[in-house]
């Protein structure tokens, strides 16, 4: 049965951070769904450089449904939107009570996970602007991507790609993750694991 994951996109959400994450799961066979979080129920959003994306569905369709992963892209003001989004909060909230994996990037894990308690505990990164309010055990400010548990937290459209692969590794095993970034001709990144 192939894993599954969820990914909220907003207005002003951080195009490379969203776009990266689904195409890099998709290439390791994880089913994506992407979520629009709209006041209007549409599944059009722009992007914080006016990029138009649209998704798979509304975030209110996945209230239901169980996923193995939920990954929270940043960008402002998309991070404060999908912060706002209460089913989003939900899902989340059940996500970590599952003890399920659960990641966010740029100014997601401050404005998401850190304002809702979902850091507590955990050591954690973000964007350099947003770190000091992360609300987390303890901030990473070093490492471009930090495993915490069942957490996975970075730093950023230029940690994207790093992000989008770890998120394959948590999910599918090392393996996968040497399969798909193979061939896109990488150079080694550190992780840090706690």
């Amino acid at each position: 049965m192939p894993k599954t994951a969820l990914i909220p996109i907003a207005d002003g959400c951080e195009e490379i951070e969203a776009i990266t994450v689904i195409d890099v799961l998709r290439r390791a066979g994880v089913e994506v769904s992407v979520a629009a979080v709209t006041q209007d129920k549409s599944l059009s959003i722009t992007g914080a450089h006016s990029i138009q994306i649209t998704a798979d569905c509304s975030i209110d369709s996945c209230a239901n449904a169980a996923w193995d992963l939920i990954a929270v892209p940043g960008g402002i003001p998309g991070a404060e939107h999908l912060a706002n989004s209460q089913a989003l909060e939900i899902l989340l909230c059940a996500q970590v009570q599952d003890g399920k994996l659960y990641a966010a990037i740029c100014a997601a894990p401050a404005l998401v996970l850190g304002a809702k308690g979902l850091l507590e505990g955990k050591t954690a990164t973000g964007h350099p602007m947003f770190q000091q309010n992360l609300n987390a055990k303890e901030l990473n400010s070093e490492s471009r991507v930090v495993v915490d548990g069942n957490c996975i937290t970075s730093q950023g459209p230029g940690t994207a790609l790093d992000f989008a692969l770890e998120l394959v590794e948590q999910l599918c095993g090392v393996v996968k993750r040497e399969e798909v970034g193979s061939p896109m001709v990488l150079t080694t990144s550190a992780t840090a694991y706690y």
